[in-house]
């Protein structure tokens, strides 16, 4: 699963950095996003997860961390992208190293008992809350990155037929989660 965490976003990465101020700047259909609004998204999302992650993997209550029953997702996504628009996709993607490496580190500590455990997974705009063993949680979230390249190239379709995307986003594993979190949006 941690391997899957840094192959999805060296993929997301490379991706990021091949597109120009133009693509960037594109309007997504279906989203009040930006293509760059997007990768501001997925580099700060970890940092959603790291408190919360830490408190499971210690034991404790995670109580109100980000990522916790009580935190609004939607409301911390909408702030931290407003928050980046000014960036370069560059240091967007060096904040994303450093926050998933952070992430990562955490995880490691997860045992066998952690992954079984049930968390409450809070809800958003899109999906309803829910109650899973982490272990079933994880590699869903794993996909987050090609989720969101698939978000993207609703605004480039030129680049949808990239051999390197479409072995990506065709994967069965990554396409399943695409299709589901479609789904939750329509």
């Amino acid at each position: 699963m941690l391997d899957s965490l840094a192959e999805e976003r060296a993929r997301l990465e490379r991706f990021a950095r091949s597109l120009t101020e133009e693509e960037l700047a594109r309007a997504v259909p279906g989203s009040t996003w930006r293509v760059k609004d997007f990768i501001a998204h997925v580099s700060t999302l970890d940092a959603a997860y790291i408190g919360w992650f830490t408190a499971l993997a210690g034991g404790s209550d995670p109580g109100n961390h980000r990522g916790s029953p009580d935190f609004d997702v939607d409301r911390f996504n909408e702030s931290a992208v407003a928050e980046r628009r000014d960036r370069s996709v560059s240091n967007l993607l060096d904040e994303a190293s450093t926050l998933r490496g952070r992430l990562i580190s955490v995880m490691e500590r997860f045992s066998d008992d952690k992954l079984d455990a049930t968390i409450r997974r809070t809800g958003d705009r899109k999906r309803p809350p829910v109650s899973l063993p982490l272990g079933q949680f994880l590699p869903g979230w794993t996909r987050h990155d090609a989720i969101h390249v698939a978000d993207m190239l609703k605004a480039l379709p030129e680049r949808r037929n990239d051999p390197e995307i479409v072995a990506w986003l065709g994967r069965p594993d990554v396409a399943a989660s695409i299709s589901s979190y479609q789904k939750a949006m329509a």
